[in-house]
């Protein structure tokens, strides 16, 4: 059989060709129909109805969010899920820039009026002289800009506003050590959300959707913004209350909502701006996210390493013996004792080892210098707590 002992790619989604030739074809299989995927990757495809395949180890998200994943039933199965944060950072700054223009200078209600002109040349020019004062606008500079996350996309949207002549007042209390250090130093930082919607002319949502911040931007918190503000929401639906943005739309408070997710609470409204999903709709984005979610993928399909997994840790281990064990495990007392202990029985030599763990996910990559017999691998995976163990012998 030409394609046996490859790993099986299934896409559930058109994935850009750019990432997918990384993937190379004496080791990998690649289609849209494939069954007993090794791993799954996939873009906006819904997949919590799914049936996911028991063989599948990996899922690589060619995106950012992961909300269309079922994470947590993926952890239980000790399956990571990867991601490529910040790869469509770009598109997603260059869109935000555009919704606080289009908003600043009342761009598609004066659209709107320019599509509805008739008439010959004389009587178009002389309406767009008697209507254009309906859509005097205001410049940029000099504006607040308040960013909620700061993230790598709200970062880009930070530095970008600051070379634009705004004042920038962000917030984000889990910020990076990365993110912090890339933060343009004219930032100032605010202590909660409240100060920043008190504070912005303009206010942009940059965090993911969770728990914690859904409905975040409720109609308490909308009471707190300026008069005549405008709200940016290119990060996810679910952070905003649509019926009480409606509400102060509707009462004049808010001058704007910009959004990249149209919803039939807001559909038709005339100071809204939807956008179709366009946040990351680039061919570069596209193309940054699948190389960096297949290179994931293929690190950890064939070293066993992690990184950008929404649900284990990082874990990176450079190889320097030719057998590895991957195991994945419950974040539990002893686990690392009874997994060395058992290598110890087989009378193997443990020559590096790593263990990560993250909440109650941990992860321990084992290097050993003989082979390991199929019977300790089995007696790996029988220990309490363990939920999948892999052998990765160097090929």
């Amino acid at each position: 059989m030409p394609d046996a002992g490859k790993f099986r790619i299934l896409t559930l989604n058109s994935i850009s060709p750019l990432g997918l030739k990384r993937f190379p074809e004496h080791r990998y299989l690649i289609g849209s129909d494939l069954t007993d995927p090794d791993a799954i990757l996939v873009r906006s495809h819904e997949m919590h109805a799914m049936e996911i395949p028991a063989s599948v180890r990996a899922i690589g998200r060619a995106g950012a969010g992961t909300n269309n994943i079922p994470v947590g039933e993926m952890s239980t199965r000790g399956v990571p899920v990867f991601n490529a944060p910040g790869a469509n950072a770009n598109a997603v700054k260059e869109l935000v820039i555009a919704g606080m223009l289009m908003a600043a200078r009342n761009i598609v209600p004066a659209l709107g009026f320019v599509g509805a002109l008739e008439g010959d040349d004389t009587a178009l020019h002389e309406r767009v002289e008697a209507g254009k004062k309906s859509f005097v606008g205001t410049e940029l500079p000099q504006q607040t800009l308040g960013v909620l996350g700061l993230g790598k996309v709200g970062s880009l949207v930070a530095d970008a506003a600051i070379k634009l002549g705004m004042d920038v007042l962000g917030y984000d209390p889990h910020i990076t050590v990365e993110a912090a250090w890339s933060l343009p130093s004219q930032v100032r930082r605010a202590v909660s959300i409240d100060e920043v919607l008190k504070g912005g002319d303009y206010v942009t949502l940059h965090v993911p959707l969770g728990e914690s911040t859904r409905g975040m931007i409720d109609a308490q918190r909308l009471q707190l913004m300026k008069n005549g503000a405008i709200l940016l929401n290119f990060a996810r639906d679910g952070l905003v209350d649509a019926a009480a943005v409606r509400a102060v739309l509707d009462d004049g408070r808010l001058r704007y909502y910009i959004c990249d997710f149209p919803t039939s609470a807001l559909t038709g409204h005339p100071r809204v701006v939807a956008l179709p999903h366009l946040g990351a709709s680039t061919r570069e984005a596209e193309d940054n996210c699948a190389v960096m979610v297949v290179d994931q993928v293929r690190n950890f399909l064939e070293q066993g390493n992690i990184a950008n997994a929404v649900n284990f840790p990082d874990a990176l281990l450079e190889r320097e013996a030719p057998y590895r064990v991957a195991i994945a495990n419950a974040n539990v007392p002893n686990m690392l004792g009874q997994i060395s202990t058992a290598m110890a029985r087989a009378g193997l030599n443990i020559h590096d080892m790593l263990n990560k763990s993250k909440g109650e996910m941990a992860y321990t990559l084992v290097d050993v210098d003989s082979d390991v017999p199929d019977d300790l691998l089995a007696e790996l995976a029988r220990i309490r707590g363990v939920l999948s163990v892999r052998y990765l012998p160097q090929s």
